[in-house]
């Protein structure tokens, strides 16, 4: 009997049973781990048998108990186009399967930034990837306190190719096309990442015993009236401010409203853009702007970039609403209707709502009206009037962030999933509990390694990059703990630390370098997941020797310096100052003239510092302070 006749007559067989299913994952064009034998799993009623075959391959049977069925299918060598069938009382084909490396990549928002918000650092990256071997699952971001889930809610395995790059997550993709190109081993891509997330919200049930506090957090979202209960206050409170503000609006609520160019707006105050307000200010204040404008440059004209604002904007030109953003953070480039702009004068007008005091257009942004090879700049003066005022917004719940949720809904389906290593970027959530991270962090590379079964499982992760504005002093930076806490991790087995101080900015938490970052994690793969000889770590700190007025720093690596200040160093009394640095080798010489007995030093202890010590390979060093606080 041939295989086919074979395959068939099995499947018939079992007609009167119930059809057998596969998770979310186990899909068309999934990549599954290299070199290792995969357990393959599914759905169906009890005493279901299944053959499984691998391309023209009969592997062998299995049956369903309990409900569910698994088949381990040998360890396979990299490479992609085949085929996996499984039949029973129905038959699953799924096809262009791949075998490589998978990589779970998780964390905030970082992490999740897709590749759409970098199209106008990378272009051609989007327009035109190729890369069918390099392969993203997006777990749905779907939280639960009740227990781990077995299944995803919906996702699929997609290829990196111009028709789905954009969704990619920018890191992850930078990331796996490195490691594809170096040496052409298919890679998948889970994206598992959420913004906002702080470390325990990815904790499991079973590491969160060692920290009670945020268990009993968790734990307490597991009644589902207190979510709706919840849920519904956010949105009530909310709904009430943007009302009230909104009644309150002159701009909104006057016979002719503040974005129509008809309006005389001669007796406004002067705001040069960018800039803040001067005071601080809760409510919503209007921007004007008139533009002159050829009939060309009309017609060209096809993009506005307003930079960044704070919180958020509602954005007009010449009457008609062009776009709209809701928070701070993403980049506001909002593509203009057609016929919206015309020869002569153009009214844009800016509606923006201040949440919480701080509001403004953030500086070093691009603030300009044409396309991406000819801009009319929009910085200078503007016209501006406040159109009402509001108490501060309450902040919401945020359920999604609270501690187990993410854990039971995204990671746990993954678990049953062999993995080549993890990456991970993530942090900013949790700026000012530098010590309680250090202990949940730990706690989640040892929970992660648990639940895979893999104990030593590589964990790449990336430290926080440099955001906020520069210091001109040493001082004290909730930002630099944190880099510290990510720091002293790195003595858990099998991780490695992406330093990112000098890829950051200063004005947006979300930079937008995330290739160089791709790429020093790819170092780091290499050296940590597939064992080969590179150098992926910039210098590392061997030892500190006090040599009366100075302090002598060993590193293990030749020293590259670069000007600017990051060094400052201390006497008992703990009061750093920034120190003289002279450089010999593999050491550096740190010296003050008002410090005679120097016992502390700090590197690049900062929200923002100059990253000024690298090696040879242009690999930053990580900021660290000693001894250790």
């Amino acid at each position: 009997m041939t295989k086919t006749l074979l395959l068939l007559a099995l499947s018939c067989s079992f007609c009167a049973q119930a059809a057998i299913t596969l998770p979310k994952l186990i899909s068309d064009n999934m990549v599954l781990q290299r070199g290792n034998a995969i357990t393959l799993w599914g759905y169906a009623d009890d005493s279901e048998t299944v053959t499984v075959q691998l391309n023209d391959t009969v592997l062998g049977q299995t049956r369903a108990e309990n409900g569910r069925w698994q088949f381990t299918l040998p360890a396979q060598a990299p490479g992609c186009g085949h085929s996996l069938t499984f039949a029973a009382s129905n038959n699953i084909t799924l096809t262009d399967i791949c075998f490589g490396d998978v990589w779970l990549a998780s964390g905030q928002s970082n992490m999740e930034l897709p590749m759409a918000r970098v199209a106008e650092a990378y272009p051609q990256d989007l327009s035109s990837a190729s890369y069918p071997q390099v392969r993203q699952f997006t777990v749905p971001q779907r939280y639960n306190f009740d227990a781990p889930q077995q299944d995803l809610s919906g996702g699929q395995w997609q290829p990196a190719t111009t028709e789905h790059i954009a969704g990619f997550s920018a890191l992850a993709f930078y990331f796996a096309r490195e490691l594809y190109q170096h040496n052409g081993v298919p890679v998948g891509i889970l994206n598992n990442a959420l913004g906002g997330s702080p470390v325990e919200a990815w904790l499991s049930e079973e590491a969160l015993q060692a920290f009670p506090d945020a268990l009993a957090q968790g734990l307490k979202f597991r009644d589902k009236a207190l979510i709706a209960q919840t849920e519904a206050a956010d949105k009530a409170k909310n709904a009430q401010w943007y009302g009230a503000l909104a009644k309150a609006d002159a701009g909104l609520t006057g016979a002719t409203p503040w974005y129509a160019p008809k309006l005389d707006d001669s007796t406004w105050q002067s705001f040069s853009v960018p800039g803040f307000r001067a005071e601080p200010f809760t409510g919503v204040w209007w921007l004007r702007k008139t533009v002159q404008l050829t009939a060309a440059q009309a017609a060209a004209a096809d993009t506005l970039r307003l930079g960044s604002i704070i919180d958020a904007d509602e954005v007009y030109i010449n009457g008609v609403q062009v776009g709209h953003t809701t928070y701070q953070y993403p980049p506001r480039r909002y593509p203009l209707p057609a016929d919206v702009l015309k020869a002569g004068p153009n009214l844009i007008a800016v509606r923006i709502t201040a949440t919480s005091g701080k509001t403004g257009l953030m500086p070093d942004k691009p603030y300009w009206l044409g396309n991406d090879t000819q801009q009319i700049s929009l910085s200078g003066d503007w016209k501006m009037r406040t159109g009402g005022k509001a108490e501060v917004l309450p902040g919401d719940t945020f359920i999604r962030w609270q501690p187990l949720g993410l854990y039971n809904g995204l990671t746990a389906p993954l678990t049953k999933f062999p993995l080549k290593g993890v990456i991970w970027y993530q942090g900013e959530s949790n700026v000012g509990r530098e010590q309680q991270y250090l202990r949940r962090f730990r706690a989640l590379i040892r929970d992660w390694r648990a639940k895979w079964h893999q104990p030593q499982l590589p964990f790449l992760y990336v430290q926080l990059a440099n955001y906020l504005e520069k210091s001109p002093e040493p001082t004290e930076s909730g930002w630099a703990a944190l880099r510290e806490a990510q720091r002293r991790v790195q003595d858990e087995p099998n991780t490695a630390m992406v330093v990112a101080i000098d890829v950051g900015e200063w004005n947006d938490i979300h930079p937008v370098d995330k290739k160089t970052l791709g790429q020093r994690l790819a170092l780091a793969a290499r050296a940590v997941a597939l064992g080969e000889d590179v150098q992926y770590q910039g210098p590392q700190l061997q030892s500190v020797k006090a040599q009366g007025d100075k302090l002598l720093l060993s590193f293990d690596q030749q020293l590259v310096l670069k000007p600017g200040q990051s060094f400052a160093i201390a006497g008992s009394d703990g009061q750093y100052r920034w120190a003289q640095v002279t450089l010999q080798g593999k050491q550096l010489v740190l010296s003050h003239a008002d410090i005679k007995a120097p016992v502390q030093v700090r590197y690049a202890w900062a929200d923002n510092p100059d990253a000024v010590l690298y090696n040879q390979a242009g690999l930053p060093a990580s900021p660290f302070v000693y001894p250790a606080e």
